[in-house]
């Protein structure tokens, strides 16, 4: 008895924390069901999203770097991969993407200390597999988890869970793990602070650059 009520306070301290912080991204939720009621995305066609945190979020103009490709972005806030998972009936499934870019994870690890890159890959297989118990024909890919200056303390678990998110994807049919990590340091490892904002946070306009490199190539292609 004793133990079935520690396992009852554990599982409400695990997931309490998981609906309040995704209850505050309720008016960024709203603001797109809002716009899609007013003029749906792509509608007659099975588009590419692309969802996660700030740094799609901050990625306004991403439809410029990829011409010729239907894309919805639905980006929100500093979430977590707890919030997309949460979210997901309203900024996934409505769509019904041909294709789904994922970049999310990072803001896990910062969050605490206790996430680590275990819980990481943990939460994103619930968000894969419910993503394809629902979607079983979409493609699914994973921006790896960028190595930000201000968050030079949790580089080794950003490495790790960028490493086990990758061999998870590699037993996965119609999934690919896009690598942007290596990309955005110097030779001698040390991160190029020129890709990011003041902040050492969030990118601009020469990170997105090399992040459209990286990624365009695993897009699916549409025909013209």
């Amino acid at each position: 008895m004793k133990k079935l009520f520690l396992n009852f306070i554990l599982l409400c301290f695990l997931f309490a924390p998981v609906v309040v912080n995704a209850q505050s991204f309720a008016g960024e939720i709203a603001d797109f069901k809002k716009a899609d009621s007013l003029s749906f995305p792509f509608a007659k066609q099975h588009p590419i999203l692309f969802v996660g945190s700030s740094s799609f979020r901050k990625w306004t103009d991403i439809q410029n770097y990829f011409p010729g490709y239907p894309i919805i972005n639905r980006g929100f806030g500093g979430s977590l991969l707890t919030d997309v998972i949460f979210y997901a009936d309203d900024i996934i499934f409505p769509y019904y993407p041909k294709q789904i870019v994922i970049y999310c994870g990072e803001n896990d690890l910062a969050a605490s200390d206790s996430i680590s890159a275990k819980i990481v890959l943990q939460r994103f297989i619930k968000l894969f597999s419910i993503i394809r118990n629902k979607l079983p024909h979409t493609s699914i890919a994973f921006v790896s988890i960028k190595p930000s200056p201000s968050r030079q303390s949790i580089q080794p678990k950003v490495v790790q869970a960028n490493t086990l998110i990758k061999f998870f994807l590699k037993t996965k049919k119609r999934a690919v793990f896009i690598d942007v990590y290596h990309a955005m340091l110097n030779t001698d490892g040390t991160m190029k602070k020129e890709l990011f904002l003041e902040d050492d946070l969030h990118m601009n306009a020469k990170g997105y650059a090399i992040w459209q490199r990286i990624i365009q190539p695993s897009l699916l292609k549409f025909k013209k």
